[in-house]
């Protein structure tokens, strides 16, 4: 994974205790609140009872995990109203929009739209990555780019060869909720920005319920 994780992310920054365990589980998923008092330099304690403010808060919601002998785990991930804390990028304006062109334009217009926006991102990644010498520095920029985008990116070994390229926020979820087609256009950008010497696999995917859009990206054969 990267060397360090960072404190903000454009359009969010972690202000106090409570929005920085709100942020490591946006990036992390599940936690005990042991796993997020190592991570966040505190004590498990701490984190508890900041938790269950959350709780109540209804932002966070905790789940118990059996383990065999002994009481079982507990973990805590982020409700609806959880992830609603982050930034949406004019969610309701943008769907509006969607729908207005493809009654009044059509679906085909909407479709080209589409399609003229992932060519401008396509040349724009493209120089961006253009003088990557491997498939790593290509993943780690990748990751970067799309974190200044508000996707809140991350990237991993798989310890196969491979990479992993995580992106724990959608900031245009309900326009790909609306119109599938960016999601499509997505993944084309990435194969297209990391070149025929990689295979890019959508593995997890926000729309279809997972917690996050996640890759795997490996060499080409």
């Amino acid at each position: 994974m990267s060397s360090t994780e960072p404190l903000s992310y454009p359009g969010w920054t972690p202000r106090n205790t409570a929005e920085r365990i709100l942020f490591h589980l946006k990036m992390h998923g599940d936690q005990t609140a042991a796993s997020l008092g190592q991570a966040l330099g505190t004590s498990g304690e701490a984190v508890r009872q900041q938790l269950v403010r959350l709780a109540e808060e209804g932002v966070v919601e905790s789940w118990a995990q059996p383990k065999g002998v002994g009481r079982p785990s507990q973990f805590w991930r982020l409700t609806s109203e959880g992830q609603d804390r982050f930034p949406d990028t004019h969610a309701a304006l943008t769907v509006d929009l969607l729908a207005t062109i493809r009654s009044e334009l059509g679906a085909d217009m909407l479709s080209k739209l589409i399609d003229a926006r992932e060519a401008k991102t396509r040349t724009d990644y493209r120089a961006r990555l253009a003088d990557a010498q491997t498939l790593g520095e290509r993943v780690t920029r990748l990751a970067d780019i799309r974190s200044q985008e508000g996707y809140m990116a991350d990237w991993a070994e798989d310890g196969a060869g491979g990479y992993m390229l995580y992106e724990n926020h959608c900031p245009i979820c309900a326009a790909a909720a609306a119109c599938q087609n960016f999601c499509r256009a997505e993944l084309a950008v990435f194969r297209d920005a990391l070149g025929p010497g990689a295979h890019v696999e959508r593995v997890e995917h926000i729309i279809a319920g997972a917690r996050r859009c996640a890759y795997r990206i490996t060499p080409a054969a």
